[in-house]
This record gives structure tokens, sequence and C-alpha cells, in this order.
């Protein structure tokens, strides 16, 4: 046995470096959005990732969006404990933009038009309370932008039955890889087929003079 030692030594530390290369790759895109000090960063959560995801990455001045888990009170949530609704964080998204080419307050905006915020704890098909509305803020001008655009709303559109809340960010867990760019690389999946590119599209309706390809 001890003459194996030096061998079962040296395996060990190669599994360990195995693995830190592993967990460092995990996080290289948002390594790399860090790194680009142009780029701000703005947190939303309106349901399901992959149908919010798609729709950031189509306007004009966002750079990179990375679905993740936020909002909540456990530590490093995945999709499955999240899916308990018992960890208090929902869906959200990190979106990386140039602040020369879209605003904040576009970015409320956005969030605010493509899904419906009157509905508690859920965007249709996706009910519980990982699918709630939530408008991060990370100053007081970030804030005051989401206040204003809210109380605008509730008064000329939805009649005072906004449900979002307006929450500051602590804490973004980027997701699981194979969530990432999940409707772009998946697009004959049944749900992305039925939900995702459906809301995408309404979306594109909406705001068609912000969108990187323009709508003829």
């Amino acid at each position: 046995m001890k003459k194996l030692m030096p061998f079962l030594l040296l395996f060990t530390l190669l599994l360990m470096n195995f693995s830190c290369k592993e967990s460092v790759k995990s996080t290289d895109k948002t390594t790399d959005m860090n790194t680009n000090k142009e780029l701000k960063v703005a947190y939303f959560a309106s349901g399901c990732f992959w149908c919010v995801e798609a729709i950031y990455e189509s306007v004009i001045g966002v750079e990179k969006v990375i679905s993740g888990y936020a909002g909540g009170h456990t530590k490093s949530p995945t999709y499955q404990t999240i899916g308990t609704g018992k960890t208090g964080h929902a869906e959200s998204v990190a979106i990386y933009y140039n602040p020369k080419e879209v605003s904040f307050k576009t970015l409320v905006e956005v969030f605010f038009g493509s899904h419906d915020p009157t509905t508690k704890n859920g965007q249709y098909p996706d009910f519980g309370s990982q699918y709630r509305s939530i408008a991060f803020y990370q100053t007081e001008k970030e804030k005051q932008t989401i206040q204003m655009v809210l109380k605008r709303l509730n008064k000329d559109v939805y009649g005072g039955k906004i449900v979002t809340e307006v929450t500051k960010m602590t804490t973004f867990y980027e997701a699981e890889a194979y969530h990432q760019d999940y409707e772009k690389l998946h697009p004959n999946n049944p749900y992305v087929q039925r939900i995702s590119i459906p809301r995408l599209n309404r979306f594109k309706e909406k705001f068609p003079s912000i969108l990187k390809n323009k709508i003829q």
C-alpha cells in the first residue's frame, strides 16, 4: 500500500486540477463580460428565462444575456431546487448592455412590455414563485427609474394591478450551462415553438424600433 501512495497522490492532484479547470470554464461567459468596462448590467425576472433571454438579446445595445437565479434566500440554487418554490429565487436574467446604445430606462420598458406584470407568481404556462415578476435595481437612480415607469403604466395601462416586485439585487447565480442560449440552440423544442418564439415575436411587433434586426 505504501508503494502505491505516491501514485495515488499524483492521481488525486490531477483530478483536483481537472475539476478546477471545469469550474472556471463554467463561468467564462460572465468573466468575459465583466472585463468590458464599457458595459453595464441589469437584472430582471419575468417568467421562463429561456423566453426573457431571447427577448433581450434581440435589443440594440445588448451584448449578452445570461440566465440565472436571483431574489431568494438560499445559496447556490439549482434548476431543481428552485422548482420546489422553497428557495425564494426566481428565474432571472443578467443583461450586459452598452449604455451608449441603450438606456436602463429602455430595458425597464422592455421588461414591462414583454410580459404580464399583473400576474402573481407566474407567466403562462409557467406558475410558481420561481416565475414571478421582479425588477431588480443596484442604485437609487435605477430604483427611481423602475418606479417611475411602473407608476406610469399602473395609471395609464394596468389600472393599478401591477404586482411586480421592485427589489435590490444582492446575488445573481448563473444557471446551468444547458440553459444558456436555450431558445437559439433548440428552435425545435416544443416549448420553444409554442411559447418562447411566439412571445419573442409579440415583443418584436411592439418594439420594432429597438431591434438589432429591424422588421421590414
